[in-house]
């Protein structure tokens, strides 16, 4: 090919520049932090363009015929929008956005009174927080595979835990984390870690990152020395905080092991400083390891504290109180500097940290830790077995069931796949493993990536999805506020094939692509698990002093009061049932001038609670389309002045 046409194309799409800008822009940046970055050899491993910024990619298979169905959902966090999300793969579809620490009108989440009293409100009756900031989620285990229950996914911005249920892929349950800023990773357990029998998800580990005064009341303001941060446990079924684990460092993400014996935090600032500089001091940072039955044990002999008016008791897992290995409730192993990200293999035997700050990936086999705990291995960096250079900013892992582990490199817009056997032959010395297998560009940044399956021993190696925190050139511009990129790509074969790619509404994260035959969601709602529900026998209204009490049922297409009359000052609550038993019918009910917007699923109800406090007639109407005469579903709501 001509060689000219080639650099013209470069100029026409702006690939080659914009690709050489971020990478060394980046790389620039972390390096005046890091003090410097160490080049990465490729060992001749040339990476393979993934397509021009300016070409569409060609499909390999992403296109769903109409009356067909995705093989795979992808739950996805939505960063600052404090909402989940849900795809179908490998169409990339949106299926749907769930609603968690975000107000949504459509559904009527954070409106309703229901919905309030999951999110947590002040005394007044608002919601305490109508902010969120969501970076992760999982799914909830049983034997090693997701199960289908439950999500749970983070609010690192107020220290919150959410429970998603996967039948109706609604909100249950909300917790905030006490003593906790900076709530950022998380994970359940894959089995009990105490009672071997339990072969399901029975906790959920919560990483803390920011360092705060312990309690956060005001006093110690000005002296980091008495600053720190908490891991904390979770109970998956009651979602109450069983334990926190104090810990040298910032907490970055979780993963648990199959065994359900340990769980791990990767961390940064093992110096436990307050600024940038004191961060940067330690040659190497750690994965620390929590020993989960040694923690639990320390609480039910009572060797625990609380802080401030927090009840819930708290374990020392720092450094200088963990000296004795076979006493110790952490272990700290050292990896690379900063590091970003700690995944576990399908295998059960490894967890892997990627570098960040090194371009490198370190691999650390869990039954060495269990040896550290046990007193018989000589040193915390020991159970490291494999430390293979990846590329520049490395950041998360997954994996494909043969072997071969997946890592998105920021500073180099890449993702690399390498094998982790030959990365541990290489540790012990074998220079001719051959460890990276390929690369791939992306568009732009990557940060989180994850396989389908990844998370479970049932690593099915057949996508991977690369989310990208860049997209410059590859949409059409919408404003200073660029789209996101995600990438699925197919890793089924020896070579990986770009496949497609969608825009993504800021910011996303961490995800897990499950089969669709894991999810078993209900499509009606039994209408006696609701107490409040409303039948023709208690329908009406009902009047106590002031409080008005009106209960309404729906059916296509009417309410069942066309007039309802209530006086001004009066507090009023509207409780709806529909009624109808057709799936994919629902109802939504909208009050003009009343900030009232919700809708009710067949044989669900849903309340709301507010003040008449203007007066006037009111058309209170049906926003959900429902029937040939949706439009005419409607009722009179008068407030008489």
């Amino acid at each position: 090919m001509d060689s000219s046409k080639n650099k013209n194309s470069e100029q026409e799409t702006g690939v080659a520049g914009r690709r050489s800008f971020l990478g060394k822009g980046a790389a620039l940046g972390l390096a005046g932090a890091a003090l410097g970055l160490t080049a990465c050899k490729e060992d001749g491993n040339k990476a393979k363009p993934a397509a021009a910024a300016g070409a569409a990619p060609k499909s390999h298979g992403t296109e769903v015929a109409p009356g067909q169905l995705d093989d795979y959902y992808a739950f996805i966090s939505s960063g600052h929008s404090g909402e989940a999300r849900i795809l179908g793969l490998p169409s990339g579809r949106t299926l749907k956005r769930i609603p968690v620490f975000n107000i949504d009108c459509m559904v009527g989440w954070g409106i309703t009174n229901e919905s309030k009293a999951i999110m947590g409100t002040n005394p007044d009756g608002t919601l305490k927080y109508t902010t969120g900031d969501t970076h992760h989620v999982h799914g909830s285990y049983k034997d090693g595979t997701y199960d289908g229950r439950w999500l749970f996914i983070n609010d690192k911005i107020h220290a919150r835990v959410a429970r998603i249920r996967m039948d109706t892929m609604e909100v249950d349950k909300i917790t905030q984390l006490p003593n906790v800023m900076g709530f950022h990773g998380i994970f359940p357990d894959k089995r009990d870690p105490v009672d071997q029998k339990i072969n399901y998800t029975t906790r959920v580990f919560c990483g803390a990152e920011f360092h705060i005064p312990l309690p956060n009341d005001g006093h110690d303001v000005d002296d980091p020395s008495k600053w720190g941060a908490l891991f904390s446990c979770v109970s998956a079924e009651t979602m109450e905080v069983m334990w926190q684990c104090r810990v040298d460092g910032n907490m970055d993400l979780v993963a648990t092991s199959y065994d359900g014996k340990l769980a791990a935090s990767n961390q940064y600032n093992t110096e436990n400083a307050a600024d940038l500089n004191g961060m940067m001091a330690a040659e190497r940072d750690a994965c620390v390891f929590f020993n989960i039955e040694r923690i639990e044990r320390l609480v039910k002999e009572g060797k625990y504290t609380t802080i401030g008016n927090s009840k819930v008791p708290v374990v020392d897992g720092r450094k200088a109180a963990n000296g004795d290995p076979k006493t110790a409730v952490t272990c700290y192993v050292p990896v690379g500097k900063n590091p970003h990200g700690v995944n576990a293999s399908p295998d059960g035997k490894y967890f892997v940290c990627s570098g960040k700050l090194s371009p490198t990936a370190t691999i650390i086999e869990l039954t060495r830790v269990l040896q550290w705990f046990e007193g018989s291995l000589k040193t915390e960096r020991d159970a490291v077995v494999g430390e293979p250079e990846i590329g520049l900013g490395p950041l998360h892992t997954a994996f494909d069931g043969r072997g071969n582990a997946y890592t998105s490199l920021f500073l180099d817009s890449q993702c690399v796949k390498w094998n982790v056997d030959a990365a541990i032959a290489q540790f012990k010395g074998d220079k001719t493993a051959k460890v990276i297998i390929e690369k791939m560009d992306v568009h732009y940044q990557p940060g989180h990536n994850y396989s389908s399956m990844g998370e479970t021993k049932e690593a099915d190696g057949k996508y991977l999805n690369s989310g990208n925190k860049f997209s410059k050139d590859r949409f059409l511009p919408v404003g200073p506020l660029h789209v996101e990129t995600e990438q699925l790509i197919d890793i089924s074969g020896d070579k990986m094939k770009l496949i497609a790619d969608h825009t993504a509404y800021s910011e996303p994260h961490d995800g897990i692509i499950v089969r669709r035959d894991v999810v078993k969601t209900r499509q009606i709602y039994t209408m006696t698990d609701f107490p409040n529900h409303v039948t023709p026998d208690n329908a009406g209204i009902e009047r106590k002093g002031n409080k008005v009490n009106v209960r309404l049922m729906s059916q296509a297409p009417a309410y069942s009061m066309p007039v309802i009359k209530v006086k001004k000052g009066d507090e009023v609550t509207i409780t709806l049932t529909n009624h109808d038993k057709v799936e994919d019918l629902t109802h939504g009910l909208a009050l003009p001038t009343y900030n009232v917007n919700f809708i009710v699923n067949p044989q669900e109800t849903k309340s709301v609670t507010f003040k008449a406090d203007h007066a006037g007639v009111f058309w209170m109407y049906c926003t959900h389309f429902c029937h040939a005469l949706h439009l005419e579903m409607r009722s009179r709501f008068i407030v008489e002045a």
